[in-house]
């Protein structure tokens, strides 16, 4: 009898401590398993810094026996993008002629960043942006401001996002009045006022050869809604290779105050890193 309970003592205290060393394992839940993200998600949901830089050089010539004209336009983007923000500057100039006249000769750079701390999706932005443009008679036009923004598709091949804001402009404009004299008066605008900007942008990646974006924007004085800015621009790009692509863009603008406006339809190259 004595032997008995001890073989069962030796055959069950084994099988009691294998049990409880098996409850003491942490098991691991599976909603702790990292999910793995794929190459085509927004660089947004990602610790790593980003960084993208890209020249673009486009223009046009037109030569005749009694007519001639050129455009040339220049383009240098340069970007910092991590989960958290984004940092963007943007600058560009236009140059040109016709028949020995200059009637281009058009700077912008703005330089935005972006904050994605409140609700997926949502961000807050903020910019300072600097114009002067001989087409559009502005000799000095600075803004200043910031808004709130939604990204509707937010992915490295495809986005579209919209964004609202309110900016502070001061300008100093050339105004020309007509006074029955060829030519007429020109006068300077030097003004204050406060804006309203909605933008609309957008980028989509086909293959990862050939890329469509574009920006369309546009900004009413609070004071009056006939006072406004209007800014379109699309572009479309080829990849050659790497680092070279073959562009056409477009680009309208449009500046009530002082009664002016420019389309322009340009082909080149870009080169991205």
């Amino acid at each position: 009898m004595n032997r008995f309970f001890i073989g069962l003592l030796f055959f069950f205290f084994p099988v009691f401590a294998l049990a409880q060393n098996n409850d003491s394992v942490p098991r691991v839940k599976k909603d702790t398993v990292p999910q793995v993200k794929k190459a085509a998600d927004s660089v947004h949901y990602t610790d790593t810094t980003k960084y993208h830089g890209s020249w673009s050089a486009t223009g046009n010539i037109n030569n005749t026996n009694t007519f001639s004209s050129y455009l040339i336009s220049n383009t240098v983007q340069a970007s910092a993008a991590r989960k958290k923000s984004a940092l963007n500057l943007n600058t560009s100039w236009i140059y040109g002629a016709q028949s020995g006249n200059l009637t281009n000769n058009d700077f912008t750079a703005t330089l935005d960043f972006n904050m994605y701390k409140t609700i997926r999706h949502f961000y807050y932005w903020g910019l300072v942006n600097y114009n002067t443009s001989l087409s559009l008679r502005i000799n000095n036009l600075f803004q200043s401001g910031g808004g709130f923004g939604y990204n509707i598709l937010d992915k490295k091949t495809a986005a579209i996002l919209v964004s609202d804001g309110i900016l502070f402009e001061t300008g100093d404009l050339y105004q020309l009045f007509y006074t029955g004299q060829p030519g007429g008066e020109t006068i300077r605008d030097r003004y204050s006022v406060f804006r309203n900007s909605f933008r609309l942008k957008y980028r989509f990646v086909i293959h990862d050869k050939v890329t469509l974006e574009g920006i369309e924007l546009i900004q009413h004085s609070l004071a009056t809604v006939h006072n406004y800015i209007m800014n379109l621009t699309a572009s479309g790009s080829v990849r050659l290779n790497k680092w070279l692509n073959v562009t056409t863009a477009f680009t309208f603008n449009k500046f009530t105050r002082t009664r002016s406006e420019n389309t322009l339809i340009t082909f080149g190259f870009t080169v991205t890193r």
